[in-house]
């Protein structure tokens, strides 16, 4: 079993980006949309194109930079689509990566998803009953088949056929020979967005990514709708309705990158709220403020900002360690968080600190930084949460624990203070989380990992909920 050293972070599943151009590099094109999306997915990485009358697919383990290293696919291309991994259903395998690539009675068709389906289990085991053969231990994989299986005319018609029957979190980009089709799901769980780049268009998890490409940002695409790109422009379709809208309120509280804007909301100006109002609820007063960086970083910002407690580094992070996953032993866990953060002794020496992250999870790495930082020489630690206690677990693309490895589920704000060994304790109130992501209702957003509120079909309480290995085979004793 192997121990990731930031497992106290919760991991999204992946980032997607699509391209329909006729005067770019769409292949390259796409390796710099994957670049800008890398934060949400470092395990895998895949490109593929087409040409208009064959598709040519290119994926790898690791980062973006590694898998195309040396070549990119070399198909003289107008369309293509790209995909970066985090695992919450499969496991880190070669032939889990993404997009997928498949032959059909219709012609060929790729597909990348993010999101995590709720009903990959019953749906799977149907379509196996049915003739399916399976290559991969990958949800996504139950859509493929389910367009390849399906009696409509139109790929248009196919898709919205197959999303008919899954439940759960979807954002796809699609790729045809002569089309590149975005869907989200009808709760908007995971965000999609349209940009314009010259006379072509390109969709991606986040905005950040049309940036990086020269892209000009069009619109958010709307929970519950399709659009459809290919030589005549961009076309709408609204393929299901809702009773509620539920984007993930995580992404604005750590997933997305500072500088994206997700559903008409700067990420950075809803972290910076938060510190403000952190510092407003906590009432701490200390020397210095300090981030765990880089999630925390914006927050303490607003923190400093708001209480007039000047900001220091007083934790330094190594950029250079990249994926690193390392054996269990406690000894190994305690010299990895110090591999990938270490404390600034002249900073932190003889000061009191109120120190920012974006959330606990399951505490271990909270109360060996406090730890770190009380080595160094800080008087007292004030660690400051923005958000709320996660006491539940997410089922529509996050890879979480199970509800008995979150620590808020289990013990009291003072309890959880008493275990990372923290001089005071402060969560972010919920009324506050919403009060900082001003631009979006409250009743828009996901809210469940803190009140157990699911908006949408969770999976069930056997087996198949909280294992992300559950499409892997069985090994027989």
């Amino acid at each position: 079993m192997l121990y990731d050293i930031q497992s106290d972070k919760w991991r999204e599943e992946c980032g997607v980006f699509g391209i329909f151009a006729s005067q770019e590099n769409v292949a390259l094109s796409t390796y710099w949309g994957l670049y800008a999306l890398q934060h949400r997915g470092q395990e895998s990485a895949g490109i593929a194109v087409t040409d208009g009358n064959v598709m040519d697919v290119q994926r790898g383990m690791g980062l973006v930079n590694e898998v195309f290293r040396h070549n990119l696919p070399d198909m003289p291309a107008r369309i293509a689509i790209g995909h970066v991994r985090y695992s919450t259903t499969g496991s880190s395998l070669l032939r889990n990566t993404q997009p997928l690539l498949v032959n059909y009675s219709g012609g060929q068709i790729s597909l990348a998803h993010n999101g995590n389906l709720t009903n990959a289990h019953e749906m799977r085991e149907d379509l196996e009953q049915k003739g399916s053969v399976f290559q991969t231990s990958i949800d996504s994989e139950v859509i493929v088949n389910l367009i390849a299986r399906s009696t409509k005319q139109t790929v248009e018609e196919k898709i919205i056929d197959s999303l008919a029957s899954v439940h759960g979190a979807y954002c796809l980009v699609i790729m045809t020979e002569t089309k590149l089709i975005g869907v989200r799901d009808p709760h908007g769980f995971r965000p999609l967005c349209l940009g314009r780049l010259g006379e072509g268009w390109v969709l991606a998890s986040e905005s950040c990514a049309l940036d990086t490409v020269g892209a000009e940002f069009v619109r958010d695409i709307e929970p519950g709708e399709m659009v459809i790109i290919d030589d005549s422009g961009v076309v709408s379709r609204r393929f299901a309705e809702t009773d509620r809208r539920a984007g993930c309120v995580f992404e604005y509280i750590y997933f997305a990158r500072p500088d994206s804007v997700i559903d008409g909301q700067s990420v950075y100006q809803a972290r910076f709220s938060m510190g403000r109002t952190l510092a407003r609820e906590s009432g701490f007063k200390a020397d210095i403020v300090i981030s765990v960086p880089d999630s925390g970083t914006t927050a303490a910002l607003g923190y400093s900002h708001e209480s007039g407690i000047p900001f220091a580094e007083g934790l330094m992070k190594n950029r250079y360690i990249g994926r690193t996953f390392i054996q269990p032993e406690q000894k190994k866990r305690d010299m990895g968080v110090r591999i990938k953060l270490n404390a600034v002794a002249s900073v932190v020496k003889g000061k009191s600190i109120v120190m920012v992250d974006d959330s606990i999870v399951r505490g271990t790495t909270s109360g060996k930084i406090v730890r770190m930082l009380k080595d160094a020489g800080a008087t007292a630690v004030h660690m400051c949460v923005s958000s709320p206690p996660i006491g539940f677990p997410c089922y529509y693309g996050i890879d979480t624990s199970a509800r008995k490895e979150l620590i808020a589920s289990y013990k009291q704000v003072e309890e959880i203070r008493q275990f990372i060994g923290a001089d005071s304790l402060h969560y972010l109130s919920l009324e506050g989380l919403h009060a900082s992501i001003g631009h979006v209702p409250q009743k828009t957003l996901c809210n469940a990992c803190f009140n157990c509120d699911y908006p949408a079909q969770t999976p069930c309480d056997g087996d198949c909920a909280n294992n992300k290995f559950l499409f892997e085979p069985k090994v027989s004793k």
